[in-house]
């Protein structure tokens, strides 16, 4: 099967690796030039090392990252577990996206990844089906997808997988007027610096006031990833890194989180990146006979709850499942559809509770029902 994946990170490598598993003859199409990670560290739970398991680079994964035994603190350090849940509800992986959107790239085969490549739209055809290009034609009677790009001819596919993150251009021709929104005041700051003196256990989250959290952590052997997020964060004035150093500060009493602090005071400014969440709007629809979206592209979320790279991992093990089984693509795409969107609205119910959390224990109480959640219900596939 000719199977089309637009997008290279870390989530469209992923399924890109996992459909070869079955026999797809995948091409990854990529806007940037280059194969590249947005972001510093991604936490990942056994769900998704699960599926690099199933791929073979589960104990590669392992290897480059760092083991996080996750705490909640109040902003004097004070700790805060909700003790009642099965110790694994408290434990993940944190890795680099860059080294590990690499190791991707290289199982799926560089060569199978066209860069600077724009996908502006696609036409199915047969199937009655026509989720267009930007004219809104869909004809003909072989049941495949014609993926449009900006420069060059159509590509033909059996199959085509948006995996395209939050701004995804599948989803724009497959779902029109699905543009990712902003979640009104919602920042995050992050880096990564070479390691320090810091507590080796890190911080992974402390709950600070005015809706502030942050903490740091390592995310492989000899470097520490920084970050802090604000809910409702009002008017940004000064630097990037004065900005954060702002809400650092709500996190940081009495001396604690004083490393959290120098870390920031230490960043180059480029260093810093800084994002106004932005998230996906609930969609009438995920896929069609030919077409379906993938991770963020589908349903991207508030980091908040630290397991969208997850989720999306587990979207490609249940894609990857259901085409396994069943000829039909039309009906393989129709069944992970439905076992995914009817997940996603738990998660979402999940991710809100997080976010309106008060204070540190509340907020250790609930991350813990959702990780417990997650990890018990995960599909096996």
């Amino acid at each position: 099967m000719r199977t089309v994946i637009v997008g290279a990170g870390l989530v469209g490598l992923t399924t890109a690796a996992s459909l070869r598993m079955i026999g797809h003859e995948v091409t990854v199409l990529e806007h940037a030039p280059e194969v590249r990670a947005a972001g510093a560290g991604i936490g990942l739970w056994a769900n998704a090392l699960r599926e690099f398991d199933a791929i073979g680079i589960g104990d590669d994964v392992r290897r480059m990252g760092e083991s996080v035994d996750a705490w909640f603190y109040e902003p004097t350090g004070r700790p805060r577990r909700a003790e009642s849940y099965d110790p694994a509800a408290h434990r993940f992986l944190m890795v680099p996206r860059p080294d590990l959107t690499n190791l991707l790239a290289d199982t799926v085969g560089r060569d199978r990844i066209r860069l600077g490549t724009h996908v502006t739209g696609f036409t199915e055809h047969g199937h009655g089906h026509g989720h267009a290009d930007e004219h809104g034609h869909g004809h003909g009677h072989d049941p495949q997808v014609s993926v449009h790009l900006a420069d060059g001819a159509p590509l033909r596919a059996d199959l085509l997988i948006g995996a395209d993150g939050v701004y995804s251009d599948v989803r724009a021709a497959l779902a029109p007027g699905s543009a990712a929104v902003e979640h009104p005041g919602n920042y995050a700051w992050r880096a990564v610096l070479p390691s320090g003196d810091e507590r080796p256990e890190g911080t992974f989250v402390t709950i600070g006031p005015s809706r502030t959290r942050g903490g740091y952590t390592r995310v492989a052997p000899g470097r520490t990833m920084w970050w802090i997020g604000q809910f409702d964060a009002g008017e940004l004035a000064g630097t990037k890194r004065e900005r954060a150093l702002t809400r650092a500060r709500h996190v940081a009493e009495s001396g604690w989180h004083d490393e959290l602090l120098a870390m920031i005071a230490a960043t180059p400014e480029e260093a810093i990146l800084e994002n106004q969440i932005m998230h996906v709007p609930e969609l009438p629809r995920w896929t069609s006979a030919r077409v379906a979206l993938i991770g963020d592209a589908a349903h991207g979320l508030s980091p908040h709850i630290a397991a969208g790279g997850t989720l999306g991992i587990e979207d490609a093990g249940v894609l990857r499942a259901e085409l396994a089984r069943e000829g039909d693509v039309a009906a393989a795409l129709a069944r992970y559809e439905h076992a995914r969107r009817a997940r996603f609205e738990q998660v979402r119910a999940h991710a809100d509770a997080v976010e309106h959390a008060d204070g540190a224990a509340e907020s250790a109480e609930r991350y813990a029902a959702f990780s417990a959640w997650m990890l018990t219900t995960a599909p096996a596939t």
